[in-house]
């Protein structure tokens, strides 16, 4: 069996948010959501758990970061092309998303393609395309001198 993950998200407005990642693509999964959660499906083995605030305190005694002025984590997946990546920013955008956060410009050419947005509650997404042949050597090139 393929090993999954789920990324549990607190937010303030559980149907805004859930609006929200319908618009850039998942899908709600009605099985494993109430008026406490939403699972939001990306991939048969990514989903998103969107846990109102309460419901996502009852699983752990820290306090709930606040997302739009601090960082927990940055959300990268990944795209088939530019194209897609421009597709899902723009898509958050027009869905209430802030769009092209991140300090770097990661839109100049090169290997690889990438923006950023924060969904309604200040997580940050980064969809990213690599270039298939960069992908296929990886970032850095083994010295095959030093496997001798």
């Amino acid at each position: 069996m393929s090993r999954m993950i789920f990324v549990n998200l607190p937010v303030t407005d559980l149907q805004k948010s859930k609006a929200f990642y319908e618009a850039i693509g998942f899908r709600n999964e009605p099985k494993f959501s109430n008026d406490a959660a939403a699972m939001m499906v990306l991939s048969d083995t990514i989903s998103v758990m969107l846990l109102t605030h309460p419901f996502y305190a009852t699983f752990t005694r820290k306090p709930i970061a606040d997302a739009h002025s601090s960082s927990q984590v940055l959300l990268c997946i990944s795209c088939d092309s530019p194209a897609e990546v421009d597709k899902i920013t723009d898509a958050a955008g027009a869905a209430g998303g802030k769009i092209d956060v991140s300090q770097e410009d990661q839109t100049k050419g090169g290997p690889m393609y990438g923006r950023d947005f924060e969904d309604p509650d200040g997580h940050q997404w980064s969809p990213m395309w690599m270039d298939p042949a960069f992908a296929e050597k990886g970032a850095h090139p083994v010295d095959e001198s030093a496997a001798a």
